[in-house]
């Protein structure tokens, strides 16, 4: 049996963590043993991701602020984030034995993993992010030639969309293999739990988005243009899924757009799906995606797109035939938006296209191809 191990920041409310959820819950069992190490521990996939596989968390907070058990949580964070020589932080902390060792999400377990001293284990890192548009991670180095080192010390690297690869190749000289695997997306699940989901009453076209409340998902500027739509005389409304340190802030946006009305903040949902299957267009406003698990969801439920070009979308939307992709701007988006909503035989065309774009299955042949992967 191979044994694997997915090294993971956070299980928090993002898309590529709950894309690791998906993967780890379909892996066949009887090939592989599967354990997933979080750093951060108390993200909304835990539970998830507990009931099938092994897993541990590094660093659990405790429930009181002031407390022993507090104080201990923030040395043990700053011996792995800041005091120990990574070296020392694998040796003391990460599961060993196994056969396949993942970094999932680029960042912080891509740098800790690359000073593992399992030298049997074949290496892999997962890259989520669009380097061109997006290099969140450069904090994380001195500079791009030691983070470019820290690839080069794998055996493989994955992204996300040939957009990713793309760019992967362009920023850093790397010797390993690069491929392109899309992420698993459990398609019967997500059109079983948008049936059950309770339903709300519909008094005008509904737009709707999803994503964790940071600034490079830009619904500030999503709001922004639903004061403008409001303005030109569009009855229209937004709900926004997902949690994050932008909350207070869109809420505050909000209020000063006098929007309380058309827009609300729902939350992290753990089913977004019957948000999905009651609205009438996704809209992505990111600045930038690396393959978007939250268009991808929308389009298995037959819901019509306008994005803004970033990573994956032109693979998403094949060729524009399920929506609009824009220029990654405000003025844009809202002009894609106003087409859609003025243009009701253009809506019906991406409607039409996007009920019938879940052909083949988007869970079984993506997790075969990395259980092949895996066992290569």
């Amino acid at each position: 049996m191979k044994r694997v191990l997915f090294l993971i920041e956070s299980l928090s409310g993002g898309g590529a963590e709950k894309v690791l959820s998906t993967l780890v819950c379909h892996l066949n069992k009887n090939v592989f043993d599967v354990s997933v190490c979080s750093i951060v521990g108390g993200g909304q996939y835990e539970n998830i991701v507990r009931d099938y596989v092994k897993y541990k968390a590094l660093l659990n907070r405790p429930c009181k602020r002031i407390s022993v058990q507090n104080l201990l949580y923030h040395i043990k964070y700053h011996l792995i984030y800041d005091w120990l020589p990574l070296q020392l932080v694998y040796s003391l902390f990460i599961p060993k034995k196994n056969d396949v060792e993942i970094a999932f999400i680029e960042g912080f377990s891509t740098k800790l993993l690359a000073h593992s001293s399992n030298i049997c284990a074949k290496k892999i890192a997962w890259v989520h992010t669009d380097f061109r548009n997006h290099h969140w991670t450069k904090s994380l180095y001195l500079n791009d030639s030691e983070e470019e080192c820290v690839y080069n010390s794998y055996n493989q690297i994955v992204a996300v969309a040939r957009t990713v690869e793309g760019a992967i190749k362009d920023y850093f000289c790397l010797q390993p293999p690069i491929i392109t695997l899309y992420n698993p997306i459990d398609d019967i699940i997500i059109k079983h739990l948008a049936d059950v989901a309770p339903r709300f009453p519909k008094n005008s076209f509904r737009l709707v988005s999803a994503g964790r409340l940071t600034s490079v998902k830009a619904f500030d500027r999503l709001i922004r243009i639903m004061e403008r739509l409001r303005e030109d005389g569009f009855i229209v409304e937004l709900w926004l899924l997902g949690s994050g340190e932008e909350h207070s802030f869109l809420e505050s946006l909000i209020h000063e757009k006098n929007l309380q009305d058309s827009v609300t903040l729902f939350g992290f949902q753990a089913n977004p799906y019957g948000y999905y299957a009651q609205s009438d267009l996704f809209v992505c406003s990111s600045l930038s995606e690396g393959y978007s698990t939250a268009v991808t969801e929308a389009l298995v439920l037959g819901l019509p797109i306008v994005t803004t070009n970033c990573s994956g979308m032109t693979e998403l939307l094949g060729g524009g035939s399920c929506g609009l992709i824009t220029e990654n701007n405000e003025d844009a988006l809202f002009e894609g938006i106003k087409r859609v909503l003025l243009n009701k035989d253009l809506y019906a065309y991406f409607k039409r296209n996007a009920e019938l774009w879940n052909k083949n299955s988007l869970l079984e042949t993506r997790v075969n191809s990395i259980e092949r992967l895996l066992l290569s």
